[in-house]
Protein backbone atom coordinates (compact mmCIF):
# COMPACT_ATOMS: atom_id res chain seq x y z
CA UNK A 1 0.00 0.00 0.00
CA UNK A 2 1.44 3.38 -0.94
CA UNK A 3 1.92 6.19 1.54
CA UNK A 4 -0.94 8.23 0.10
CA UNK A 5 -3.44 5.37 0.16
CA UNK A 6 -2.36 4.47 3.70
CA UNK A 7 -2.85 8.08 4.74
CA UNK A 8 -6.30 8.23 3.15
CA UNK A 9 -7.29 4.93 4.78
CA UNK A 10 -6.09 6.27 8.14
CA UNK A 11 -7.96 9.52 7.62
CA UNK A 12 -11.19 7.72 6.79
CA UNK A 13 -10.93 5.24 9.65
CA UNK A 14 -10.13 8.10 12.07
CA UNK A 15 -13.13 10.04 10.82
CA UNK A 16 -15.34 7.01 11.25
CA UNK A 17 -14.06 6.32 14.77
CA UNK A 18 -14.55 9.97 15.73
CA UNK A 19 -18.08 9.92 14.38
CA UNK A 20 -19.00 6.78 16.31
CA UNK A 21 -17.54 8.16 19.55
CA UNK A 22 -19.35 11.45 19.04
CA UNK A 23 -22.64 9.62 18.63
CA UNK A 24 -22.10 7.47 21.71
CA UNK A 25 -21.14 10.31 24.01
CA UNK A 26 -23.26 13.10 22.55
CA UNK A 27 -25.23 14.89 25.28
CA UNK A 28 -27.06 16.90 22.64
CA UNK A 29 -30.36 16.38 20.83
CA UNK A 30 -30.60 14.17 17.78
CA UNK A 31 -31.09 17.07 15.36
CA UNK A 32 -28.07 18.96 16.68
CA UNK A 33 -25.96 15.82 16.56
CA UNK A 34 -27.03 15.14 12.97
CA UNK A 35 -26.25 18.72 12.01
CA UNK A 36 -22.78 18.49 13.56
CA UNK A 37 -22.17 15.17 11.85
CA UNK A 38 -23.28 16.60 8.53
CA UNK A 39 -20.93 19.55 9.02
CA UNK A 40 -18.00 17.32 9.95
CA UNK A 41 -18.62 14.97 7.04
CA UNK A 42 -18.70 17.97 4.74
CA UNK A 43 -15.33 19.08 6.16
CA UNK A 44 -13.86 15.59 5.70
CA UNK A 45 -15.16 15.51 2.14
CA UNK A 46 -13.52 18.87 1.39
CA UNK A 47 -10.22 17.71 2.93
CA UNK A 48 -10.37 14.50 0.94
CA UNK A 49 -11.00 16.41 -2.29
CA UNK A 50 -8.01 18.66 -1.52
CA UNK A 51 -5.83 15.59 -0.95
CA UNK A 52 -6.99 14.06 -4.21
CA UNK A 53 -6.17 17.28 -6.06
CA UNK A 54 -2.71 17.38 -4.46
CA UNK A 55 -2.08 13.77 -5.46
CA UNK A 56 -3.14 14.51 -9.04
CA UNK A 57 -0.73 17.45 -9.21
CA UNK A 58 2.07 15.33 -7.76
CA UNK A 59 1.33 12.62 -10.31
CA UNK A 60 1.52 15.16 -13.16
CA UNK A 61 4.83 16.46 -11.83
CA UNK A 62 6.30 12.97 -11.51
CA UNK A 63 5.18 11.99 -14.99
CA UNK A 64 6.66 15.17 -16.44
CA UNK A 65 9.93 14.61 -14.59
CA UNK A 66 10.13 10.99 -15.74
CA UNK A 67 9.46 12.01 -19.35
CA UNK A 68 12.24 14.61 -19.22
CA UNK A 69 14.69 12.06 -17.83
CA UNK A 70 13.66 9.52 -20.46
CA UNK A 71 14.14 12.05 -23.24
CA UNK A 72 17.58 12.92 -21.88
CA UNK A 73 18.59 9.25 -21.82
CA UNK A 74 17.46 8.81 -25.43
CA UNK A 75 19.43 11.87 -26.57
CA UNK A 76 22.55 10.68 -24.76
CA UNK A 77 22.19 7.18 -26.25
CA UNK A 78 21.87 8.62 -29.77
CA UNK A 79 24.97 10.75 -29.23
CA UNK A 80 26.96 7.75 -27.99
CA UNK A 81 25.78 5.67 -30.95
CA UNK A 82 26.85 8.42 -33.36
CA UNK A 83 30.26 8.62 -31.65
CA UNK A 84 30.70 4.84 -31.91
CA UNK A 85 29.77 4.89 -35.58
CA UNK A 86 32.31 7.65 -36.28
CA UNK A 87 34.96 5.73 -34.36
CA UNK A 88 34.19 2.53 -36.28
CA UNK A 89 34.37 4.40 -39.60
CA UNK A 90 37.73 5.82 -38.57
CA UNK A 91 39.03 2.35 -37.73
CA UNK A 92 37.81 0.99 -41.07
CA UNK A 93 39.62 3.78 -42.90
CA UNK A 94 42.79 3.00 -40.94
CA UNK A 95 42.51 -0.69 -41.83
CA UNK A 96 41.97 0.11 -45.52
CA UNK A 97 45.00 2.42 -45.55
CA UNK A 98 47.08 -0.26 -43.86
CA UNK A 99 46.04 -2.79 -46.52
CA UNK A 100 46.98 -0.41 -49.33
CA UNK A 101 50.44 0.21 -47.92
Amino acid sequence: MSKSSSFIAGLLSGALAGTVLALLYAPDTGKNTRDRLSYRLSQYKDELNELIDQLREEKKHLISEAKEKGDKVVIEAKQKADDLIKEAEGLLESIEKAKES
